[in-house]
């Protein structure tokens, strides 16, 4: 009989008299009987404080809680029954002190742990029970997702709770046949916070973030935004936001929140238990679609470093009971708990990972050294995500890659053999997308992935030129090319997707640069010339290098060997003079130093 809530300051006796209400039974049909409506009201007005009950559906006392004079907090009661059509199978009975309606937090706690229902019992000045408001969800998709009733008078409160509930549910399981998920990943409401300086950033922000979530296989029904002076420390968005946006998620049956920035590990868990929803940030969205795609061995690996990375510090969950897990010297008193435990294994995972990763990359290496030796030129495409550079590979060589119209479609770089005009044969790659805010974790793993890039001879900037956000994914394409270090490549722009251009707009287009549609092979012939004069003025200039490398050798040789020879002659000159010294001295002559002589 373990009384929750705020308990301090209870005289015994009040503690005894709330204990006592776990003895009470409440017939399924009743809503407040009044053998239990006057002791509840008694303790309530004789403490100053709220006292709330939860009763399942059997009429049993499961909680007694404890609030302040205004508002009561219901302790964790874990995760909702599965289906979407079933309540909790608890209701909330509890008391008002100052003849208030139902509030908002009553609202907020019956829609986000889908209570069967939620009822509040005036108590008057005399102690005793006084009126009843009372409310329950409704499948409502258009309007509030519940309704309120009241205030009635505790004498004239007639309603069967069991027949209400068993109503309420099969109107949720009709509601959900006539509203079927498209997807199995959830339905998800996508926030976005941001400050009044990048406020103008939000609308292609939250496009792309719709689109992540589309690739990741969520259905979004709603997009919600809030412009603060700075994201809020506990919950990103204000407290009153979230209980609207947890009304919302259950007025469409939305499961899960995706927050359009990196979240810490402490507002991902105040956010979950605040809403009682699935919480997903930006970065972990993009490493699950990354998971997704990743095929090769290289893929794989790079994609779990980089989640290894975003899990370590949100490695949080304790045990306690398991504190003398290692023992033995070194191990006795606290010894490791298990979530110290938890975090050194992920760290020697990330240490193997990336062991292997610089294994893969070596091996990627040799082979790009092979085909240098064989003097193969190389052309690495590269671009904003979604640009069209698998559509763009597979129409030049017919290399077979996947190509969709979704984000990270293809995440393993894909190698072929190309031949250009003049029979020059080169070797084109595609390469990962490239995104804003790309998660550090991320960036950091697929680094290597750019390796073979930063030895191309020529770039491929592939750009979608329908898009309206073209100059920002211009901007974030050349940020993302110098952190690579890959802003000295001799570089091609390229502007795709012409087919949903007017002409107006690819006369404008072809001033910076060559216009295409990837789809198209006969757009394409332009671009393999500039290839290949581009490989000329490169290769050109490569081997005036080499040249001037060489001839710098040579007279660096040339010098050397003038330097020697004057080297001899000097000391062949000074043995000279030394001998007529010594031969001066032997007639008889006046002494002379060497240098004299």
């Amino acid at each position: 009989m373990t009384l929750h809530g705020h308990l301090q300051g209870l005289a015994p006796s009040e503690t005894k008299l709330l204990e006592r209400l776990y003895r009470r039974k409440v017939p399924a049909q009743a809503l407040f009987p009044t053998e239990l409506a006057r002791p509840l009201c008694d303790i309530s007005h004789q403490i100053r404080r709220q006292v709330g009950l939860l009763v399942d559906r059997s009429g049993a006392v499961t909680h007694v809680i404890v609030g302040d004079s205004t508002k009561l907090f219901i302790p964790d009661l874990g995760r909702v029954r599965a289906g979407g059509s079933r309540f909790r199978g608890l209701r909330l009975l509890h008391t008002h002190l100052h003849q208030e309606p139902i509030s908002r937090d009553d609202l907020v706690d019956l829609t986000r742990l889908r209570l069967d229902l939620v009822a509040a019992l005036l108590v008057a000045e005399d102690g005793l029970p006084f009126r009843v408001y009372y409310a329950h969800n409704v499948p409502d998709r258009e309007g509030l997702p519940y309704v309120t009733v009241g205030p009635i008078p505790f004498s004239h409160v007639d309603l069967d709770v069991g027949s209400l509930i068993r109503e309420l549910e099969s109107d949720f399981a009709r509601e959900a046949k006539r509203h079927p998920r498209i997807t199995q990943e959830g339905r998800a409401i996508l926030i976005h916070v941001a400050n009044k300086r990048d406020a103008h950033e939000t609308e292609a922000s939250l496009a792309e973030l719709k689109e992540l979530a589309r690739t990741a296989g969520l259905e979004v029904v709603d997009t919600i935004t809030q412009v603060r002076p700075q994201v809020d420390p506990r919950y990103v968005v204000g407290r009153g936001k979230l209980d609207d946006i947890t009304l919302r998620a259950m007025q469409l049956d939305a499961d899960v929140l995706v927050i359009d920035r990196e979240v810490s590990a402490a507002q991902s868990a105040a956010l979950a238990e605040a809403s009682d929803l699935k919480i997903i940030d930006r970065t972990q969205l993009i490493l699950d679609i990354f998971a997704m795609r990743a095929e090769s061995r290289v893929g794989k690996v790079q994609v779990e470093l980089a989640q290894m990375k975003y899990l370590l510090p949100r490695l949080g969950t304790r045990d306690d009971a398991l504190s003398r897990l290692t023992g033995g010297i070194g191990g006795r008193g606290p010894g490791e708990t298990k979530l110290e435990i938890g975090r050194r294994r992920a760290r020697e995972r990330v240490h193997r990972l990336e062991a292997e990763l610089k294994t893969l990359a070596k091996t990627r290496r040799q082979m790009r050294s092979r085909r240098r030796r064989r003097e193969v030129p190389h052309i690495a495409i590269v671009g904003y995500t979604n640009a069209g550079k698998s559509t763009l590979l597979n129409t030049l060589t017919q290399a077979g890659v996947l190509a969709e119209d979704k984000l990270f479609a293809t995440l393993d770089p894909r190698s072929k053999r190309l031949r250009l005009p003049r029979e020059r044969e080169v070797v084109i790659s595609d390469t990962v997308g490239f995104i804003r805010h790309l998660p550090k974790d991320l960036f950091g793993a697929f680094r290597s992935t750019f390796e073979a890039a930063q030895e191309a001879s020529l770039l491929l900037e592939v750009i979608d030129a329908s898009d309206p956000e073209l100059e920002t994914y211009v901007e974030t394409t050349a940020k993302l090319l110098t952190d690579l270090e890959l802003d000295h490549v001799e570089k091609l722009t390229v502007y795709n997707k012409a087919d949903k251009l007017s002409e107006a707009q690819r006369e404008g287009l072809r001033a910076r640069g060559i216009v295409i549609s990837a789809l198209d092979a006969a757009t394409l012939q332009p671009l393999l010339d500039a290839m290949a004069a581009s490989l000329d003025i490169v290769l050109t200039a490569g081997e005036a290098t080499q040249d001037a490398l060489e001839d710098d050798d040579a007279l660096n040789d040339a010098d050397d060997a003038e330097m020697a020879g004057a080297a001899l002659t000097d000391e062949s000159t000074a043995e000279a003079a030394e001998a007529r010294v010594s031969e001066a001295q032997a007639n008889g002559e006046p002494e002379v130093s060497a240098v004299g002589a």
